[in-house]
């Protein structure tokens, strides 16, 4: 399904009137408001093809009408989307969830939704039909030497689909880890997952990226190989200059400060990319910035500023993606929903006063500097988000457009009551 321009038209000219006069409420305070709003239209997030069906939990999974079907359907629910938003025009790949059967006619059904492919995702946490070597006690960690070998030829197929696709980036995350003491030796699964790190490193084409993923618990809960950002950082600093840490902002200990690892990553050139979703309790890949909105702003500060300092490009020089997944929700909504709140932080991040900032900081100015960060968080940026959709010829509301033409009942329609995202 796609959505005709002169809907979006149409929906636009319905909500100009008001939107015009709250972006001209904020922008009478605001100099530089087109930079802002050009910064906001060159912002680009990440679809990964596994959120666009319902999720689930260990207990159950309540899948939802309409699910994409296959690697095309979700291409074009991605290209959806970005129709609406034009703020989603990359989708990221699981691999063997969306191996492409022909990868010259899947770039261009991307390229006719104007999407490119972003980081390609290795799955070494679930063992697949006939698959020869189980994952049971780890990959890339594990004992035995061919299940290793496996694990490694896994990762390069990936990178040779990526290539096919014009992808530029390979993410890994590894479930290997330990439930009980003294199940593995510690330095033996550091020193067998390094070992495989670098083979998979090695095959990587020169100008790709290479994100290890870590994540403090889940599926494993003594301990994980690739535990936190430290040793993500101490992997990706022994492979070399084309490895990076990533940031799943669900994969930490409560009350981790992310903003702080975020700013340190930066410091030190290892900041690759991000993981977006929210929780309450653990990995509950919540939809972004419904829990805990103002530590996404407290991030986002970080990464404005770290990256402003090593004169880094906000579009291109970090792989922004969401991962989320929800039993609830119809999935389209919660990404437009998740889409919506990243920009909107950003817009927010963007407008904090840096140099009144800096001076607090030197003069140990604590009120002076909680104050401007809370009053710039506490700013209403959504007239900027919708001003920088209009230019970009998207929808003013997307999700109010996306109900209003019954998208889900669409699809629905089409695909079945009965249809399940391939994949997780």
């Amino acid at each position: 399904m796609q959505i005709e321009k002169y809907k979006v038209e149409e929906h636009n000219q319905s909500l100009l009137k008001e939107h015009r006069r709250r972006l001209d409420f904020i922008t009478a305070g605001l100099p530089d408001a087109d930079a802002v709003i050009q910064k906001l239209i060159d912002f680009q997030v990440a679809i990964p093809s596994w959120a666009l069906g319902t999720g689930g939990t260990r207990f159950g999974r309540f899948s939802g009408g309409g699910e994409p079907r296959s690697l095309e359907e979700k291409i074009e629910d991605v290209g959806l989307l970005h129709a609406l938003n034009r703020s989603s025009g990359a989708i990221s790949l699981h691999i063997p969830w969306d191996i492409p059967k022909n990868a010259t006619a899947i770039k261009a059904l991307a390229a006719q939704h104007g999407l490119r492919f972003d980081a390609m995702n290795s799955n070494t946490f679930q063992d697949q039909p006939g698959q020869k070597h189980s994952y049971k006690f780890g990959s890339l960690q594990n004992v035995k030497k061919e299940v290793r070998r496996q694990a490694i030829e896994h990762n390069i197929e990936v990178i040779n689909y990526g290539k096919d696709l014009g992808s530029d980036s390979l993410t890994v995350w590894l479930s290997d880890g330990s439930c009980f003491p003294g199940q593995l030796n510690f330095r033996q699964a550091f020193q067998h997952t390094l070992e495989g790190l670098q083979e998979i490193y090695a095959a990587l084409p020169a100008d790709w990226k290479m994100f290890v993923e870590y994540k403090a618990f889940e599926p494993n809960f003594y301990s994980t190989t690739v535990g936190d950002w430290g040793q993500s950082l101490l992997y990706t600093s022994k492979l070399g200059p084309k490895a990076y840490t990533l940031v799943d902002l669900g994969h930490h200990l409560p009350n981790a400060n992310i903003e702080q690892i975020v700013a340190l990553l930066l410091m030190e050139g290892k900041l690759g990319g991000f993981h977006f979703n929210d929780s309450k309790y653990g990995d509950d890949d919540l939809t972004v910035g419904s829990i805990k909105p103002y530590q996404l702003f407290l991030i986002f500060n970080e990464l404005v500023e770290g990256m402003d300092a090593r004169g880094m490009d906000h579009t291109r020089d970090l792989g922004w993606m969401i991962d989320a997944s929800h039993n609830v929700k119809d999935p389209l909504e919660d990404l437009l929903q998740s889409v919506e709140a990243i920009l909107l932080t950003y817009a927010q991040a963007l407008l904090v006063p840096r140099k009144q900032l800096v001076a607090a900081q030197q003069a140990n100015d604590t009120v002076a500097a909680q104050e401007l960060l809370q009053n710039t968080f506490r700013t209403d940026t959504r007239a900027l988000v919708a001003e920088a959709r209009l230019r970009a010829g998207a929808a003013l509301d997307p999700l109010a457009l996306y109900r209003s033409e019954k998208i889900r009942e669409h699809l629905t329609k089409e695909r079945g009551a009965g249809a399940v995202a391939t994949g997780l």
